[in-house]
């Protein structure tokens, strides 16, 4: 991991897992590293967001705002991705995403992803792949909570 942003690395962690040190090498100059301090939103809802979000390091909590109520959705950690819908059907962000310490964090957007899929295919379809995943991982786990408040 990146120890400090004067020399930022993408970990082999996560949708990045499969690919090799030179593949994520090239796919960070595609991106840009961002710091983020406690409180600081990465997501507003109601936005509009485009872009892909890998955490380096930290941890951020996505929350939604439902009769003027604050719903912890959930917590997003090292390795993990936010974004993932809106990078392939941009629309307003569904959540806020806040940074709940220190935290590095990768952005590519959704032209910028294009262009590295155009550029390195074979390393791309492995992005993909990992952003698949996530996505089936995460609407499974929407289907059981669902399941469960109607067997309730």
């Amino acid at each position: 991991m990146s120890d400090s942003f004067s020399t930022p690395k993408l970990p082999a962690l996560g949708i990045l897992e499969p690919l090799g040190d030179d593949d994520r090498d090239i796919l960070s100059g595609y991106g840009e590293f961002l710091p983020a301090n406690p409180d600081h939103p990465i997501i507003e809802e109601g936005m509009g967001q485009n872009g892909l979000y890998f955490v380096i390091s930290g941890k951020l909590h996505a929350t939604s705002t439902r009769a003027g109520h604050k719903v912890l959705l959930g917590t997003i950690q090292t390795g993990e991705t936010i974004g993932e819908l809106n990078l392939l059907d941009p629309a307003k962000a569904s959540a806020t995403v806040t940074a709940v310490e220190f935290s590095q964090i990768w952005k590519i957007d959704a032209k910028s992803l294009e262009q590295y899929i155009n550029e390195y295919p074979r390393s791309a379809a492995w992005l993909l792949i990992g952003i698949g995943k996530t996505l089936a991982h995460r609407l499974r786990a929407v289907n059981e909570k669902i399941a469960a408040f109607y067997a309730a």
